[in-house]
């Protein structure tokens, strides 16, 4: 907890430029993009990895 309110101390004294915000929120928001399509649209088969010839369940 208390290393928390170090971390938040710091941003507050020195907050992240506006290019690394706006950065880490095109990250987010491209993960939230490839979620809600593999969760509404599907896997595809093709990526699906298959087992080996020789392994056996």
């Amino acid at each position: 907890m208390m290393i928390r309110l170090l971390r938040m101390a710091r941003w507050v004294r020195h907050p992240p430029s506006k290019a690394r915000v706006r950065l880490v929120f095109w990250v987010l928001a491209v993960c939230l993009a490839l979620a809600a399509t593999e969760r509404f649209v599907g896997w595809p088969e093709a990526l699906t990895p298959s087992k080996p010839w020789g392994l056996r369940n």
